[in-house]
């Protein structure tokens, strides 16, 4: 005996109505699944654009921070160095504008200078010297007498000298040159009251004397002489 389906368990006839449902809800997962595929791409855009606004942020503001560099100085010029010449003549003198000296020609000009310093050294020496020993001794105009009368007739003798009763013999020693006359008087020996000095005074005050003379020739001699003070 066949079985007989039930009319609620035979499926046959609501197969339509599962493939319908099932239509329906793989429509809705891929509405479902291409909603969230563009909102992930919405999201990631928005995160791509807000870091790209950020890096270029950072950028303005790194280049707002950066110190202007100087700007670099312009370079000036270097002076042009122009060389001007001289045409000179063959026969015009050239002169040494440089200064350079020649160490030979120096040398040989003081060498000569030097010898002839020399030369004439010797001779201002040789008529400067002085004698003290000569072949002839110079002596007063007329002699001694003549010396010690003037001597005697010259001579004041000092107050104080003779307030204080001196008396005594000054030595006077002057130089007597070639012409005569009288130089380089000074007191050799003093002996007070003032007599020195007159004795030298009454010595620079003497004429020109015969000079000395060595070789025949003239010559500065050098001369000691006593002045006597005597109270009467």
């Amino acid at each position: 005996m066949e079985a007989k389906k039930s009319e609620k368990a035979d499926l046959e006839k609501k197969k339509g109505l599962f493939l319908e449902i099932g239509l329906v809800t793989i429509l809705a997962l891929v509405l479902v699944a291409f909603n969230l595929r563009s909102s992930d791409k919405d999201d990631s855009g928005l995160m791509m654009q807000q870091a790209s606004t950020e890096m270029e942020e950072e950028i303005i503001q790194t280049e707002e921070e950066q110190p202007d560099e100087p700007e670099p100085e312009p370079e000036q010029p270097e002076p042009e160095v122009t060389t001007e010449l001289e045409v000179v003549e063959n026969d015009a003198e050239l002169t040494n504008e440089l200064g350079i000296v020649d160490a030979g020609d120096n040398a040989n000009k003081e060498q000569t200078e030097v010898v002839i310093a020399d030369v004439s050294a010797e001779e201002e020496a040789a008529e400067e010297e002085i004698f003290v020993f000569v072949e002839e001794f110079p002596s007063y105009p007329g002699g001694d007498e003549a010396l010690y009368a003037y001597l005697g007739k010259s001579i004041q003798y000092p107050e104080l000298a003779r307030e204080n009763n001196i008396t005594g013999t000054v030595v006077i020693k002057f130089v007597v040159e070639k012409d005569g006359s009288i130089t380089k008087a000074s007191i050799l020996r003093e002996i007070g009251g003032g007599c020195g000095k007159e004795a030298l005074r009454v010595v620079n005050a003497m004429p020109k004397w015969k000079p000395g003379k060595q070789s025949g020739k003239a010559v500065r001699t050098e001369f000691t002489l006593p002045v006597q003070f005597e109270l009467h």
